[in-house]
């Protein structure tokens, strides 16, 4: 048998493996049937990266984690997030020592486990020594697994509620809207799941363009180990608005930016969408006092955007901001003061007419509160929730739902998942009316006992964005935090095909 025809048994073979069913058919082949429709089926693996909490020895860090009911009816599964400072060569049983002669953690002993679809679990740690965590998901807990990492930080310079969705690994992440600043601390946190080293480079830009600097080339994240990167150390250029790009030469990470400031207090910056030339940045709060959108175009051309703001009842456009020109690698930061007027709303940028279809990336700077009763938040352009997007962390109270349809309207079943301690799941469908933000309580699981889960499910009509508002009052000021929640990916498209040997023939 030729060296040819054994290659192509062996893909075979690995086709097998990874979709369950065998699929060939011979190209050009007259007799063979027509080729299927490619079917959605569940993922069978899920990898998230939580960054370290610990922000000072007042921090107190609760993680939710959730996968939505329904998704898998395949094998039980696990889904286990771990200390990343546990190492691969203690074998998953004892942490060992570090050189220091201290005692690691234990890596056989997860952070938190999930049981179970449906149900979210928690978990709580306290303290500045907090690692981050890096974790995986099989089986029916894989489709659509998502966690939350929430810190409460009741003083200090890094006061605030911090909260963030634990990333997937990747190659290549966004950050608009952070800061070198002398005000700001901002700190890129790159988390390697793998058991080899991975390089990465982080590079800035500012109203100018590139703020060069080596010391952002090359960094090297040790195996299953996470690395804070002070932004402000990459450059001595002071500047308010940073686009902040990580790549990796080798390897993946989960990078996130950890922002602070002397007045406004802290919380997590989740990386943008993909460049894009529509983007949407959903779920401004009703009494935001201060809304700054910073975005920066990445490739060869300028962008020219309409800036509009939907709310409850259709779009306005910002005076004095009808409309923004941003230049290539140059990042632009816009005021819009208190936009919202006290009515709920989301940004949509979009090409002016006759403009360029240019891909950007943007996120928003939210501050809510005057005086010493600031807290800040972050929304980052995000894409639509698609069949179903899901959000861990929600309390009794202080959840705000934001649904936005920039189309067409659009109908969302959204449903409150059962307790973490105990309750059963509520569902209520709502109507998005197309150009309009639709911010709702959202419903909450009879007898509910800890925390719960949002899935938000698009049934009819046009694309919905969709964020989740938490907050939590601490001494008078309003803490709080903005998760987006882009579709899960809980099912990945698989090509159908049929077996036919005969193409291994001479």
């Amino acid at each position: 048998m030729k060296s040819t025809s054994l290659s192509l048994i062996a893909g075979t073979v690995a086709l097998a493996a990874v979709t369950g069913f065998a699929a060939l058919t011979a190209p050009g082949d007259g007799d063979a049937a027509p080729a299927k429709a490619a079917a959605r089926l569940p993922v069978e693996r899920s990898s998230l990266l939580c960054p370290a909490p610990g922000l000072s020895d007042l921090a107190e860090t609760t993680y939710t984690s959730f996968t939505p009911a329904g998704g898998s009816g395949g094998e039980a599964g696990a889904a286990e997030l771990h200390n990343s400072t546990a190492t691969a060569a203690d074998g998953g049983k004892k942490g060992g020592k570090d050189e220091k002669g201290k005692k690691k953690a234990d890596s056989g002993k997860p952070v938190i486990s999930l049981k179970e679809p449906g149900k979210p679990a928690t978990a709580e740690v306290s303290g500045a020594d907090a690692p981050a965590l890096v974790g995986t998901a099989t089986g029916r807990l894989a489709p659509g697994w998502t966690t939350q990492q929430t810190t409460m930080v009741e003083a200090g310079g890094a006061r605030g509620l911090l909260g963030v969705s634990c990333t997937g690994p990747g190659t290549n992440f966004w950050f608009p809207a952070a800061s070198t600043a002398k005000t700001r601390e901002d700190y890129v946190h790159l988390t390697n799941p793998d058991d080899t080293a991975a390089v990465a480079d982080i590079e800035l830009y500012g109203p100018d363009g590139s703020l060069k600097s080596d010391v952002g080339e090359g960094i090297t994240v040790p195996a299953r180990s996470s690395v804070p990167v002070l932004i402000s150390t990459l450059t001595s250029k002071a500047a308010e608005d940073v686009t902040v790009h990580v790549t990796t030469r080798t390897g993946r990470v989960g990078a996130v930016v950890r922002t602070a400031d002397e007045g406004t207090g802290s919380d997590w910056l989740a990386a943008s969408t993909d460049p894009t030339g529509t983007l949407v940045l959903p779920g401004i709060p009703a009494d935001a006092t201060s809304v700054r959108l910073v975005v920066f175009a990445p490739g060869d051309g300028d962008a020219d955007l309409k800036v509009k703001l939907l709310g409850r009842t259709g779009a306005i456009s910002p005076v004095g901001h009808e409309a923004i020109h941003v230049k290539s690698r140059m990042t632009t930061g816009v005021d819009l003061k208190d936009i919202t007027k006290g009515e709920a709303g989301s940004l949509l940028l979009t090409p002016t007419e006759g403009g360029k279809d240019t891909p950007v990336v943007a996120a928003l700077r939210v501050v809510r509160g005057t005086g010493d009763k600031q807290e800040v938040g972050y929304i980052p352009a995000t894409g639509p929730a698609g069949a179903r997007a899901s959000v861990a962390d929600n309390r009794d109270k202080g959840s705000v739902l934001s649904l936005t349809a920039p189309g067409a309207t659009a109908t969302v079943k959204v449903t409150a998942s059962a307790g973490s301690g105990g309750g059963e799941q509520a569902v209520k469908k709502y109507t998005v009316k197309g150009g309009t933000t639709l911010a709702v309580t959202p419903p909450v699981p009879s007898g509910l006992k800890g925390g719960y889960a949002l899935m938000v499910e698009t049934e009819s009509g046009g694309p919905v964005h969709a964020a989740r508002t938490l907050t939590l009052t601490q001494d008078g000021v309003q803490m709080f935090t903005v998760q987006t929640l882009p579709d899960d990916l809980g099912t990945v498209e698989v090509p159908a095909a049929e077996q036919d040997l005969s193409v291994l023939d001479d």
